[in-house]
C-alpha cells in the first residue's frame, strides 16, 4: 500500500489553513506531523479521515480496497475519545466493533482482538460494566484507543495521541503504534511529543510554508 496526497488545500471558516501539501507514504510507515498550534495539523487530519473536504487536490491509496475510500481504511483517534457516557464502557466498545467496518487490503496482518481482550490489555477490564461517564480522562482515552483493534484498518489517524495517558500507558501505546507499523499498516500522527517510531519521518507544517513529504529511508525515529 502507498497512500499519496497531491497538492492538498483546504479552507476552514472561510480561511484556507493549508495550499499545496503533499506526502506519499508507505506501507509499515510513519508520518509525524509537527507545527505550532493553528497551522493545520488536526484539520489535516481530519481531511484524510473523510471529516473536511478536500478544496483542491486529490488523495490516493495504492493497494487498497478498490471498492472503499481512503477515509474507509482509516481509524480517526482525535481530541474527543468519541465516548457516549451512558452507555457501558463494553457497549461504548461493541457499537464501534458493529459501526466500523474491518479493511483488510493485501500486505496488512491487523488481527482482530475480542473487546474483553483488548479492554483488559489496555488495563480497564474491569470497567467493562460501568458507564463512561465514570471513567477518567485516562481511562476515557484507553477506551477510544480499543476500537482501533476490534475492527482493524490499515491507516491510523492520531492527534496527539498520548494526551492525557500516564508514563506507563504512553509506553504501551507506542508499543502498539510500532506494532501497527510491523503489520503493515500506516500511521499519520499530529503531535507535540516526540514519538519512538521507526521507521518514520518528518512533516513540519507552518504558517507560509508546507513543503512536501518523503519517507525516511534510514527509518529514523522522528
Amino acid at each position: 500500500m502507498k497512500l499519496i496526497a497531491e497538492h492538498l488545500a483546504v479552507d476552514r471558516g472561510g480561511r484556507r489553513v493549508f495550499t499545496g501539501l503533499g506526502f506519499s507514504l508507505t506501507a509499515g510507515h510513519a508520518l509525524v506531523i509537527t507545527g505550532a498550534n493553528g497551522v493545520g495539523k488536526s484539520t489535516l487530519l481530519r481531511t484524510l479521515a473523510g471529516l473536511v473536504p478536500p478544496g483542491e487536490g486529490q488523495l490516493t491509496l495504492e493497494g487498497g480496497e478498490p471498492e472503499r475510500s481512503v477515509a474507509e481504511h482509516a481509524h480517526y483517534f482525535g481530541h474527543d475519545s468519541a465516548v457516549k457516557r451512558a452507555l457501558t464502557v463494553m457497549e461504548n466498545l461493541e457499537f464501534w466493533r458493529d459501526f466500523t467496518a474491518p479493511a483488510r487490503p493485501q500486505g496488512f496482518a491487523g488481527t482482530v482482538l475480542s473487546s474483553r481482550e483488548i479492554l483488559d490489555r489496555l488495563g480497564i477490564g474491569h470497567t467493562v460494566n460501568l458507564p463512561a461517564a465514570y471513567l477518567s480522562a485516562g481511562q476515557t482515552r484507553r477506551l477510544a484507543l480499543a476500537r482501533l483493534f476490534v475492527s482493524p484498518r490499515p491507516i491510523w489517524l492520531m492527534d496527539e495521541p498520548t494526551s492525557a495517558l500516564d508514563t506507563a500507558s504512553e509506553a504501551q501505546l507506542l508499543g502498539f503504534m510500532n506494532g501497527h507499523l510491523a503489520d503493515g499498516g500506516l500511521i499519520i500522527t499530529a503531535t507535540h511529543s516526540r514519538l519512538a517510531l521507526s521507521p518514520a519521518t518528518t512533516l513540519h507544517l507552518s504558517a507560509s510554508v508546507i513543503p512536501d513529504a518523503h519517507e525516511d529511508t534510514e527509518g529514523e525515529p522522528a
